[in-house]
Protein backbone atom coordinates (compact mmCIF):
# COMPACT_ATOMS: atom_id res chain seq x y z
CA UNK A 1 0.00 0.00 0.00
CA UNK A 2 1.26 3.39 -1.28
CA UNK A 3 1.37 6.02 1.38
CA UNK A 4 -1.40 8.10 -0.24
CA UNK A 5 -3.65 4.95 0.01
CA UNK A 6 -2.46 4.72 3.29
CA UNK A 7 -3.06 8.21 4.66
CA UNK A 8 -6.95 8.28 2.82
CA UNK A 9 -7.32 4.78 4.65
CA UNK A 10 -5.97 6.41 8.21
CA UNK A 11 -8.89 8.97 7.07
CA UNK A 12 -11.61 6.97 6.46
CA UNK A 13 -10.86 5.11 9.90
CA UNK A 14 -10.44 8.20 11.58
CA UNK A 15 -14.25 9.83 10.01
CA UNK A 16 -15.72 6.36 10.80
CA UNK A 17 -14.29 6.23 14.46
CA UNK A 18 -15.50 10.18 14.75
CA UNK A 19 -19.00 8.97 13.55
CA UNK A 20 -19.13 5.73 16.05
CA UNK A 21 -18.07 8.62 18.72
CA UNK A 22 -20.96 10.89 18.20
CA UNK A 23 -23.44 7.79 17.49
CA UNK A 24 -22.40 6.67 21.35
CA UNK A 25 -22.72 10.32 22.51
CA UNK A 26 -26.21 10.35 21.23
CA UNK A 27 -27.23 6.63 22.35
CA UNK A 28 -25.67 7.57 25.70
CA UNK A 29 -27.87 10.78 26.20
CA UNK A 30 -30.96 8.98 24.94
CA UNK A 31 -30.36 6.24 26.94
CA UNK A 32 -29.89 8.53 30.20
CA UNK A 33 -33.37 10.59 28.96
CA UNK A 34 -35.51 6.96 28.33
CA UNK A 35 -34.29 6.04 32.03
CA UNK A 36 -35.27 9.36 33.39
CA UNK A 37 -38.79 9.14 31.57
CA UNK A 38 -39.51 5.65 33.25
CA UNK A 39 -38.70 6.77 36.38
CA UNK A 40 -41.03 9.32 35.98
CA UNK A 41 -43.55 6.92 34.95
CA UNK A 42 -42.91 4.81 37.83
CA UNK A 43 -43.37 7.73 40.11
CA UNK A 44 -46.64 8.90 38.20
CA UNK A 45 -47.99 5.37 38.79
CA UNK A 46 -47.56 5.28 42.15
CA UNK A 47 -49.49 8.57 42.49
CA UNK A 48 -52.59 6.87 40.51
CA UNK A 49 -52.39 3.56 42.47
CA UNK A 50 -52.45 5.72 45.70
CA UNK A 51 -55.55 7.98 44.10
CA UNK A 52 -57.18 5.01 43.34
CA UNK A 53 -56.91 3.19 46.51
CA UNK A 54 -58.05 6.44 48.75
CA UNK A 55 -61.05 7.02 45.85
CA UNK A 56 -61.75 3.12 46.79
CA UNK A 57 -61.60 3.61 50.88
CA UNK A 58 -63.83 6.70 50.16
CA UNK A 59 -66.56 4.68 47.97
CA UNK A 60 -66.54 1.93 50.77
CA UNK A 61 -66.86 4.04 53.43
CA UNK A 62 -70.03 5.86 51.81
CA UNK A 63 -71.64 2.47 50.83
CA UNK A 64 -70.99 2.05 54.31
CA UNK A 65 -72.92 4.53 55.85
CA UNK A 66 -75.59 4.26 53.26
CA UNK A 67 -76.38 0.56 54.38
CA UNK A 68 -76.15 1.77 57.59
CA UNK A 69 -78.85 4.32 56.70
CA UNK A 70 -81.03 1.84 55.00
CA UNK A 71 -81.02 -0.21 57.88
CA UNK A 72 -82.04 1.93 60.40
CA UNK A 73 -85.14 3.13 58.02
CA UNK A 74 -86.16 -0.68 58.18
CA UNK A 75 -86.65 -0.99 62.20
Amino acid sequence: MSNPELTTSLHEISKKLDELAGAYRRLKAENQQLKMDAESWQHERQRLLQQNEMARNKLAEMIGRLRHMESETDE
